[in-house]
């Protein structure tokens, strides 16, 4: 759940645009990728860019709603909220003012398996993020008022983004239904009953656990030396003391699942019905082989864009569909979800909507994907690589999710070349071993008059 944070001021971003500009097109240590340990077990990552004079910092905890302790749901994404408080050194706003200061921007978001924080600023003030993070990092001062006040910012939070939505109800429904025994079945806001449960104890506890130098990944691109970056991090997060070594994360495994499983909410609200199918496959981090990086290439062949099989077959050639797609959520730590998706456009139904996408996906099982069409496949996704090197903070999201969940440098600038070793055979294996509807979880949403449909 992102904080609203502050966007690049005019000012800066002329002055970045003319500095790029008079500066030559390439330096020579861009994209060299440094990675080096603190003392204190932080890990660092550098990725030079020095095409504008801005630089992306990211610190990643490993830690997500996934870890959280039982029957404290929600308390990951609420501690997320509350690092952006008062500390021993500074008071609450102050970073954030300091970053609007010069222009900058910062926010924060939770997920399943990891909390980040960034913030994208002048390389000037790259050492002063460093030190208002590194602070937050063990300083925060933790009232009583202090959780209340924010308690109810998230609870608000869940009524606005999730209770009044009725995509969002659903989305909740069928995650707890596709997962039997993974926390992923546990939304990452949490449960109302359980959030607004969240104390004190429960937020120290929480912090002095998984808030550690030992626990945390630094990433930073943009226009700065590697050398001197590790010269501010041990100035600064180096000062910070290692905390106890952490268990493995370890959580419960998803059993084999046998059945197919219908979850389905009709509201007023709702003016166009659509659904998902979803599907429990390996992640990267739990996958044989080869099996994760053909997973990505059938979701790109069978819904990734409007060339895929189900967009042009559904929405181009038939018509029928106003979306269809398909997405692999390979960078989780555990097992992970493979979904398609459709909603009917003019008079179609949504049952023809499904027909035509299990149609699509059953073609693939019986017939495979040509090696035309696979070459296409690979060449745009390993494009899209080459296209995140424009934004830092594509290049910090790729390296920090990644290590975060278990992965190292090598197997970010490896993907490439593992993506091109994927056969036909390979994505056929993949789509016939994992997408079978028996074991498939769907979920429907409907207006209110198509109840009982």
């Amino acid at each position: 759940m992102r904080r609203t944070g502050f966007g690049l001021r005019a000012a800066l971003l002329a002055s970045a645009l003319a500095l790029a500009a008079a500066a030559p097109a390439r330096a020579a240590d861009d994209g060299e990728v440094k990675d080096f340990l603190l003392d204190n077990g932080m890990e660092v990552v550098v990725i030079p860019d020095h095409r504008a004079p801005i630089v992306t910092h990211m610190v990643w905890y490993k830690i997500g709603s996934a870890d959280e302790p039982p029957g404290k749901s929600g308390i990951a994404h609420f501690f997320e909220h509350l690092m952006f408080k008062a500390t021993a050194n500074h008071a609450a706003g102050e970073f954030d003012r300091a970053v609007s200061e010069i222009g900058g921007s910062n926010n924060a978001f939770t997920s399943y398996d990891y909390t980040a924080f960034h913030e994208t600023v002048p390389p000037s003030a790259l050492e002063q993020m460093m030190g208002f993070e590194a602070d937050r990092m063990r300083n925060l001062i933790l009232t009583d008022d202090v959780i209340k006040t924010e308690r109810d910012v998230i609870l608000e939070e869940r009524r606005s983004r999730i209770d009044s939505n009725p995509q969002a109800v659903l989305d909740e429904e069928v995650d707890a239904t596709l997962w039997q025994n993974q926390p992923y079945r546990i939304p990452v806001i949490g449960w109302m009953q359980e959030m607004e449960q969240l104390n004190r104890p429960d937020a120290k506890a929480f912090y002095d656990a998984y808030y550690r130098p030992n626990n945390a990944v630094l990433v930073v691109v943009g226009d700065v030396d590697p050398n001197a970056v590790k010269a501010m991090a041990e100035r600064t997060y180096g000062k910070v003391a290692r905390g106890p070594d952490l268990r493995p994360r370890i959580r419960p495994v998803e059993p084999e699942q046998n059945t197919k499983r219908t979850v389905t909410l009709t509201d007023a609200r709702v003016s166009v019905p659509s659904f998902s199918t979803q599907w429990v496959v390996p992640s990267y981090h739990t996958a044989k082989p080869g099996e994760a990086e053909a997973l990505d290439l059938l979701a790109e062949i069978l819904g990734g864009d409007n060339r895929s099989r189900l967009y042009q077959q559904l929405v181009v050639k038939q018509g029928i569909a106003s979306e269809a797609g398909a997405y692999f959520q390979g960078t989780m730590l555990d097992a992970t979800n493979f979904t398609v998706y459709g909603a009917p456009r003019g008079d179609a139904k949504l049952v023809d909507i499904e027909a035509a996408v299990d149609a699509e996906i059953a073609r693939i099982v019986k017939e495979g994907v040509s090696d035309d069409e696979l070459e296409r496949a690979k060449t745009r996704y390993v494009r899209s690589m080459i296209f995140a090197r424009d934004k830092q903070d594509d290049m910090a999201n790729m390296y920090g999710s990644t290590l975060a969940t278990g992965g190292n440098v090598k197997d970010v600038q490896e993907w490439p070349d593992r993506i091109r070793k994927v056969t036909a055979d390979e994505v056929k294996a993949a789509a016939a071993r994992y997408l079978v509807l028996d074991r498939s979880t769907s979920g429907y949403l409907l207006p209110q008059q198509q109840a009982g449909n």
